[in-house]
């Protein structure tokens, strides 16, 4: 594996000097290199894909490479289903993460995208955020989901067309803050002067400060050391960390392993949360409106199954995920799942005037804030962030 990955970060490399910059301090460019909110997860070998990274980042050229895209992710092309509307006659590549436990897998092992949009859809599964944004900005890819809040928010920065016209989940109680119970630090006060492992420049750099703030307790208050979430684990079980921000898998794995959970992203507030979205291309929306309706009817289809045949749903999770059925379980415990009829209420998308007032939207511009204050993000975020924000395709689905 190990071999695998770096002949694959060293084709992304440009220079020796180009990494080294990046070693030093997370930057604008570095935040559209994150993967999604929670994408790196340890799954079996699957026939869609001939091994899907364990790495939670890759190599920074990758970000902008387009034409390595085939390189960094893998390809499925849909299995033909016939549909006599419009949008089967318009290629669509349709971009998604592993996102575990999720309708979204559901949604993929059903083949609902074909079933929608027609036959032409070819579906391409990243191990990265940033080839997946990248690929949205060139206009090789249409729509993408499993992407966080964090690496949406740069890519727009960045000026790349897109728009979140699907909101997937809110993160509530598996994502937080873990602490050692040997560590004898039984609240969140007692983290002052205490270093604290976090994967930087990810969803959890808005996620601490904000739990933090909650109590009255300044980000400078704690040491901050920088890990992927698999480093914690091993750092975890050799003593070298003994608090972390994180989210499942490893979230889950430090509990289990002598944690004790000091907050979780359950009491953040809706305006000021955790994602899992799907954003589109807004060039290919524009022109092709109807496909975006499909598009998420194909995703409602997804919730909806799982809403009406729980049992097979987790085995098809399990299939494509490469979890367990009970692990599956368990994720989804953790998670607000949002169906159709949900994205267009003031919780996640809105509608109308309201799109400016909704979850996702002030989600996007406090995030924006909190990363604009630690200096990932150069220009603070715009007045309007409503325009990226798109419920019409739920609306016109809903009917």
């Amino acid at each position: 594996m190990a071999s695998e990955q770096d002949s694959e970060e060293k084709q992304y490399s440009t220079s020796d000097n180009e990494g080294e910059s990046m070693k030093k301090r997370p930057s604008q460019y570095q935040m559209f290199e994150l993967s999604g909110r929670r994408a790196a997860r340890r799954v079996r070998e699957e026939p869609r894909t001939s091994r899907w990274s364990s790495r939670w980042r890759v190599g920074v050229a990758g970000a902008v490479a387009c034409g390595l895209l085939l390189a960094a992710c893998s390809s499925s092309t849909a299995k033909p289903t016939s549909k006599s509307s419009a949008a089967s006659k318009v290629a669509v590549t349709i971009g998604y993460e592993n996102n575990g436990a999720d309708p979204s897998m559901v949604t993929v092992h059903n083949h609902y995208f074909q079933k929608e949009l027609g036959s032409n859809v070819s579906l391409k599964l990243f191990t990265s955020g940033p080839t997946a944004l990248s690929a949205i900005a060139s206009g090789a890819l249409q729509f993408m989901c499993g992407i966080g809040l964090p690496p949406v928010i740069s890519a727009i920065a960045r000026g790349v067309p897109l728009v979140v016209v699907w909101n997937q989940e809110r993160y509530t109680t598996d994502a937080g803050i873990v602490v050692k119970q040997s560590s004898g630090i039984t609240s969140l006060a007692g983290l002052a002067g205490k270093t604290i492992a976090i994967d930087t420049g990810s969803e959890s750099s808005f996620e601490l400060p904000s739990l933090l703030a909650q109590k009255g307790i300044s980000l400078a208050a704690v040491h901050q050391l920088t890990m992927t979430p698999p480093e914690m684990e091993s750092a975890w079980q050799t003593g070298q960390i003994q608090a972390a921000t994180v989210w499942d898998p490893a979230f889950d794995y430090l509990i289990a392993h002598g944690g004790r959970v000091l907050a979780t992203d359950a009491s953040l507030p809706a305006n000021a949360t955790s994602f899992n979205v799907c954003v589109a291309n807004t060039s290919f929306t524009s022109a092709h409106p109807s496909a975006a309706v499909d598009f998420v009817k194909a995703m409602q289809d997804g919730v909806r199954y799982m809403a009406s045949n729980p049992s097979q749903a987790m085995k098809d999770m399990e299939s494509e995920a490469g979890i367990s059925a009970s692990t599956a379980q368990s994720e989804l415990k953790g998670y607000d799942i949002y169906d159709l009829a949900d994205q267009v209420t003031e919780t996640v998308l809105g509608k109308g005037s309201g799109v400016a007032t909704a979850g996702t939207t002030q989600s996007l511009t406090n995030n924006w804030k909190e990363l604009y204050k630690q200096g990932f993000i150069t220009v603070p975020p715009p007045r309007d962030m409503a325009k990226y924000v798109d419920p019409v395709p739920a609306a016109s689905a809903l009917g």
